[in-house]
């Protein structure tokens, strides 16, 4: 069963996570815990005239929650903060609707990318780990405050 979770893209971002560090002058900070089982991801990220300049991470956990971080940050680089918006609830629908279908995304090259945490429905436990960084990610966003430090659940 673990072989449905562990995928190929999976590992790779978790053993070569992509924009791994920390920005100092970032606009957005935060965060994130899993206190279910120990995920920590700390999120830095710039946004400039709407759009995402630049975005980092760091954290400790396990490979879902690791790998989502570093493919979260592959994804919003770049875009405008309605398009991230818009691919965290992709994202988010897709781990916790029963009747979410691949019909339902419309983007198909972050599909891609995000369709390999599709079968982490099936394990609830792990659905936090994979929604960690987008959680943070959304909260930063929304509530618009720089520095900020929040537990995720």
């Amino acid at each position: 069963m673990l072989s449905e979770i562990y995928g190929d893209l999976i590992l790779d971002h978790c053993r070569n996570p992509r924009n791994y560090g920390d920005i100092h002058n970032a606009t957005h900070r935060i965060c994130g815990h899993n206190p279910l089982c120990g995920d920590k991801i700390e999120l830095t990220f710039i946004v400039k005239d709407n759009h995402i300049e630049n975005i980092k991470f760091k954290g400790k956990g396990c490979a879902i929650s690791q790998a989502s971080a570093s493919i979260m940050t592959n994804e919003l680089l770049g875009k405008t903060t309605e398009e991230a918006i818009l691919l965290f609830n992709v994202f988010h629908e897709m781990l916790t609707r029963e009747d979410f279908s691949e019909k339902n995304i419309f983007v198909d090259s972050f599909f891609k990318k995000a369709g390999v945490f599709l079968n982490i429905k099936n394990f609830p436990t792990r659905v936090k780990c994979a929604t960690l960084a987008w959680h943070s990610f959304n909260l930063a966003l929304k509530e618009n405050k720089p520095q900020q430090n929040d537990n995720i659940n």
